[in-house]
């Protein structure tokens, strides 16, 4: 099993829960020149001792087609994930996003893979046309991120349509949890409460779905077991929206603490860019992988603010992170 963007949030996460499970793994992640592996460095040595980790780029395809060659399944997580970075540096985006995906599905092709796991987001559907959100809802790219993946998305429809590559699409909802950078709110404003007296954020009334990332993980391994699965796109989040200013106020309460909530205008998104609010129906993945988000919102933040405290030098509160 290949894995790309395995030295992430969700990937590092998977990379512990297949590891779990007996997988035989081969571990993809970006290349520099500290031979950094990102968040797989937060599991031990002992658990990576059977993984191999191969440094490299999305972008190039040779380095993918090689590494794939003797693999079944191919978990697709690698990109660039950040919406405001994407406003800074669309071509780059772009390219990881589009290209990268394009390498991935072209090896899967050639080396004849079993199965490709692409990864979509949420964002792909940009504001709410309708709630909750299923699978058929519009795609609206109204960052050059949420277009990048909507490229991508279609891309790796064509493959399966066009030439039989064997391809499940899972799109998740706003995750959170452990390991996660403060490119998210969640980590932000929890990183933010525990240190200082007052908290910098941008729009408080949009609405987003969360899932803790062990259910989020939960659902890949489904969706990979899944015969079913082939073809298809899954939404996979909790069924319930909640704003970022009631998600702020229910972090302080469950860290106690008395802070004060400040407008920062340098975190906010163009206007006509904002997606206003997503809100899951996970009612397919439920049917078709018997799959549902376990972990209540109160529990996961309990959870993520516990890492965080645990974790304080890995989190620069006093900057904004793109």
């Amino acid at each position: 099993m290949f894995i790309t963007g395995a030295g992430g949030f969700i990937g590092s996460h998977l990379t512990d829960r297949l590891i779990e499970l007996g997988a035989d793994l081969k571990l993809f992640v970006k290349y520099n020149s500290r031979n950094d592996w990102g968040m797989l460095e937060f599991l031990s040595p002992e658990k990576m001792k059977n993984t191999e980790v191969i440094s490299g780029d999305l972008k190039d395809p040779d380095t993918i087609r090689q590494e794939t060659k003797d693999v079944d399944i191919i978990l697709h997580l690698g990109s660039l994930i950040s919406i405001p970075y994407s406003y800074l540096h669309p071509r780059e985006t772009v390219e990881t996003n589009i290209m990268g995906t394009l390498n991935v599905l072209n090896a899967a092709l050639e080396n004849g893979i079993e199965k490709v796991v692409h990864t979509s987001t949420s964002e792909v559907y940009g504001t709410a046309k309708y709630v909750p959100i299923d699978e058929d809802h519009p795609l609206q790219g109204q960052s050059p991120y949420s277009a990048s993946k909507i490229s991508a998305d279609k891309i790796a429809e064509s493959y399966y349509l066009s030439f039989d590559v064997p391809i499940a699409t899972i799109r998740p909802f706003n995750t959170y949890g452990p390991r996660q950078s403060l490119r998210a709110v969640i980590p932000t404003i929890i990183s933010q409460a525990l240190t200082k007296e007052r908290i910098f954020l941008g729009s408080l009334h949009p609405t987003r779905d969360y899932t803790y990332v062990k259910d989020t993980v939960e659902a890949y391994v489904k969706v990979t077991e899944s015969e079913q699965s082939i073809g298809e796109v899954f939404n996979i989040g909790s069924n319930f929206e909640i704003s970022i200013g009631d998600l702020t106020r229910k972090i302080l309460s469950l860290i106690d603490r008395d802070v004060t909530i400040e407008y920062d205008q340098s975190r906010i998104r163009p206007q006509d860019s904002e997606v206003e609010r997503l809100w899951c129906d996970n009612s397919k993945a439920k049917e078709m992988l018997n799959w549902s988000s376990a972990t209540s919102l109160e529990e996961g933040l309990m959870e993520t603010i516990k890492w965080i405290g645990e974790n304080p030098d890995l989190h620069k509160a006093e900057i904004y992170h793109r």
